[in-house]
């Protein structure tokens, strides 16, 4: 039982990681509120006594705030998740085992929490929350390609990995034909049309990672020099997707818990109705809006119910273009907050006037969220309904983090180029 909750702590861990990586609103209103609090109480602005810079005290409170609220959040869900019956009743586990699992729980998000502080203390590179979500989507896919165990489908015991099932199925099997026509369309196990998908996903979101629109600038006072500012059309990268994955997989945890306890409710049937698969042993929805936001599982599921996969494909689009529009103002990406910090830096857009900064961004920047969002809801989509191993939403994750550690990787290996005047 501890290993299926570490399992599990794994699949939600998208969630946990939204709640993680979105800091509050307020939070950006520290520095202000710093002042006011020491005039108040004081008599006097402590920033003007030395002892302790703005952006200082924000980062230390902000950096604090968020270990704080993950360790929260790390707990509360593994005591929701043990409570609610996720992994039976407590009665049939017993309290000490109860206990164990929500250590266990508890534990392994303080690890990640540590493995994150970690890199961003300069011992590595990027997040350790993003290369751990990435780590783990792409050991998934990794083991459904080679994973050398057997199950029994009702046809035989099976290789469960959809390469070792191939040549298996090669050796074995006297048609050779009906044996590759069954590793590429077998049901209910990962198949090679599922392993190309993946591959197929992966190539195309690379490729649409370098859309970009380039705006010229150039310094005001330093004469001749001149820069660029760069629009991707991932321009919120996979925050909306993040933060779609939050939002799902908290009505699914919601609708579980409501579902095993008031199962004849109304209300909640209308939320969500759930049975276990007879394969997985996982609960899977079948009913509710549980039901229509997930997609749905073969194309031979879309030409039945096509009602349910043209919901999925419109709450997809549009939950991840509302998500990427409302992240611009929350992250302090948008038009207005560019158009400041350019400013800042002495620099404006040639043949433009300053004064018309933030309207000429306003015509790239908004586009670019929400139709990026679009698009990555789109592609998340297409994994889906090609039956990509994992999930569209997984899938998306994994590649934007690896691209962005590459990103990454290439500007540090730039800068160090440039420091040795190589």
């Amino acid at each position: 039982m501890p290993t299926s909750s570490f399992a599990a702590l794994m699949q939600d861990l998208p969630s946990l990681t939204a709640h993680m990586l979105v800091p509050p609103k307020w939070m950006n209103d520290l520095p202000s509120m710093y002042h006011m609090v020491s005039r108040w109480f004081t008599g006097k602005d402590v920033m003007e006594e030395g002892f302790l810079s703005s952006l200082d005290f924000c980062f230390l409170v902000r950096n604090g705030a968020q270990k704080l609220l993950g360790i929260l959040i790390a707990i509360g869900e593994a005591v929701a998740y043990v409570l609610s019956g996720m992994y039976g009743s407590v009665s049939q586990l017993g309290t000490g085992n109860a206990i164990l699992i929500i250590l266990q729980l508890f534990f392994a998000g303080i690890i990640v929490i540590c493995l994150d502080e970690l890199l961003q203390k300069g011992y590595g590179l990027g997040s350790g929350i993003s290369l751990f979500i990435a780590t783990n989507i792409c050991e998934n896919i990794i083991w459904k390609a080679f994973s050398p165990t057997t199950i029994n489908s009702g046809r035989g015991a099976e290789f469960e990995g959809a390469v070792i099932a191939l040549f298996h199925l090669l050796i074995t099997r006297t048609d050779k034909v009906r044996a590759l026509r069954e590793a590429f369309y077998r049901q209910n196990l990962p198949n090679v049309t599922n392993l190309l998908a993946t591959v197929l996903v992966f190539l195309i979101v690379i490729y649409f990672q370098g859309f970009r629109v380039v705006l010229p600038v150039r310094s005001k006072n330093a004469r001749g020099q001149q820069g660029s500012y760069p629009i991707k059309l991932f321009y919120t990268s996979n925050m909306p997707i993040i933060l779609q994955s939050a939002l799902v997989s908290n009505l699914y945890f919601i609708s579980q818990l409501l579902y095993r306890r008031y199962s004849g409710n109304f209300l909640v049937n209308l939320l969500g109705k759930w049975k276990e698969s007879e394969y997985s042993g996982q609960s899977i929805p079948v009913g509710g809006i549980a039901y229509y936001i997930t997609a749905p599982s073969s194309l031979a599921d879309m030409a039945a119910n096509p009602f349910h996969a043209l919901f999925y494909i419109v709450f997809m689009l549009s939950a991840c273009a509302l998500f990427s529009k409302t992240w611009i103002e929350v992250s302090g990406s948008s038009a207005r907050d560019v158009a400041k910090q350019l400013k800042e830096q002495q620099m404006v857009m040639p043949g433009h006037r300053e004064s018309n900064l933030q309207k000429e961004l306003n015509r790239y920047i908004p586009t670019a969220a929400a139709f990026g969002g679009v698009c990555i809801g789109a592609l998340t989509v297409l994994a889906d309904f090609m039956g990509a191993i994992g999930s569209g939403t997984g899938i998306l994750l994994a590649v934007t983090i690896i691209y962005q550690y590459f990103e990454t990787f290439e500007k540090e290996r730039a800068s160090e180029l440039g420091f040795f005047g190589m």
